[in-house]
């Protein structure tokens, strides 16, 4: 992690080396978490904590891909009607197919032995006494080989993967109802200020509502993580302290809005070098810079700036990620596509996050910003459609290419 002198100092720290240090540092936390057994229905969103090792072939056998009728490719050749011998339907075993004869099949069915390729029922013509005629067909046409999808033996699900909706239908295929998974991860949201009211509080002069706790809360939704309301605090020291480790003891990432630049109502930084330990501050991101990373008793303590904005930007760029990875996650941050700018912009000190809409403009993909950049503006991130960036010292003509990941992308 960055060393005591430069978090005094509070040195811009670049993105990607923050993140690099988040994710040593949650790697050799999680390495620590708990695991449990849990079921298949209850697995969405988990994280997997042991590789999934298949038991069975699929398919367990050949198989048809089609309803029509299994036969030997050789005695197709001759175009001459065969007699149909057997019926054979998904979830029956047929019997041993005679040479000169074919098999109703329907799709799923078992390949009857001496079968080798099934001729869909559209191509085959049936006679009036019941034979039918069959065109020449190859070898394997339309047949599902034995093991095609999934070979016994073989990893299924690394560990570290989160569990998907495809995931557990896939689990389901090779017959596993039980999965070890790592403990979901204990997040504890709080907000700061004394200017903060909740919605459905009348709105006094000086105050504004609540809208980071929402915010958060969003962000997380789609894990399995587990949210603890932390509430508001006043922006007292000692009540900050309090409460700040009535929560560490409770959580294994805490994580605040506000409360952490330099101002002297800003009481939550100074809460963590006096009774934790303070292992980054200052990010070179806009909007965004008044982040602090830390840890306070047990818990991870992550401190989010306070303007809405803000907030977003630094929970899925950095607040996310490190939980992901706390949880043991093998997460991979999301892979940006490059699209035209439509305007200039000067070059700056810290990477800069636009609130931006993915626009098609004859047939072209390209970047719509939104025209109010503040990091007060919320509803440019409803406007919205994802992020782009601009890089530190990056000077931008109208048309150049910046990186952009859609919300989707940033929560997938």
């Amino acid at each position: 992690m960055s060393d005591g002198d430069s978090c005094a100092r509070g040195a811009l720290q670049p993105v990607e080396q923050a993140l690099a240090q988040l994710r040593e540092r949650a790697a050799a936390l999680a390495a620590q978490r708990a695991t449990q057994r849990v079921s298949l229905l209850a697995a969405l969103n988990r994280v997997l904590a042991a590789d999934v090792i298949s038991a069975i072939d699929v398919p367990q056998a050949d198989n048809s891909a089609m309803d029509g009728y299994a036969v030997r490719a050789a005695d197709s050749q001759s175009g001459e009607p065969l007699p149909v011998s057997q019926r054979v339907a998904a979830g029956h075993i047929g019997t041993e197919l005679a040479p000169g004869t074919c098999a109703r099949i329907f799709t799923g069915a078992e390949i009857p032995v001496g079968a080798d390729c099934v001729v869909m029922q559209e191509d085959a013509e049936v006679l009036a006494d019941g034979r039918v005629r069959l065109p020449a067909s190859e070898r394997g046409s339309n047949v599902r080989p034995q093991g095609q999808d999934i070979r016994q033996g073989s990893v299924l699900l690394s560990a570290g993967r989160r569990l998907r909706v495809a995931d557990l239908g896939l689990l389901a295929s090779v017959g596993i109802a039980e999965v070890e998974v790592y403990a979901p991860l204990r997040v504890a949201i709080v907000s700061s200020g004394d200017e903060v009211l909740e919605p459905g509080q009348p709105l006094a002069p000086g105050k504004l509502f609540n809208s980071n706790r929402y915010t958060l809360q969003g962000v997380l939704a789609g894990f399995d993580f587990q949210l603890i309301d932390g509430g508001i605090l006043p922006d007292d020291h000692a009540a900050s302290v309090q409460r700040l480790g009535e929560l560490a003891a409770q959580c294994d990432v805490l994580i605040s809005s506000g409360g952490v630049s330099v101002g002297e109502e800003d009481h939550l930084k100074a809460a963590l070098q006096t009774h934790g330990e303070l292992l980054l501050w200052k990010l070179a991101i806009k909007p965004g810079k008044p982040l602090a990373f830390g840890q306070l008793g047990e818990a991870a303590y992550l401190g989010l700036p306070g303007n809405p904005v803000a907030v977003l930007v630094t929970a899925l760029v950095v607040a996310l990620p490190f939980m992901r990875w706390l949880e043991g996650e093998h997460y991979q941050l999301p892979v940006p596509q490059q699209l035209p700018y439509p305007s200039a912009r000067r070059a700056g000190k810290r990477r800069e996050y636009l609130r931006v809409q993915r626009v098609d403009v004859d047939g072209q993909a390209r970047l719509l910003p939104f025209a109010n950049q503040s990091s007060g503006v919320l509803s440019s991130v409803s406007w919205a459609q994802g992020l782009a960036w601009q890089e530190v010292g990056q000077s931008v003509a109208a048309g150049d290419c910046l990186p952009y990941v859609s919300f989707a992308d940033w929560l997938a």
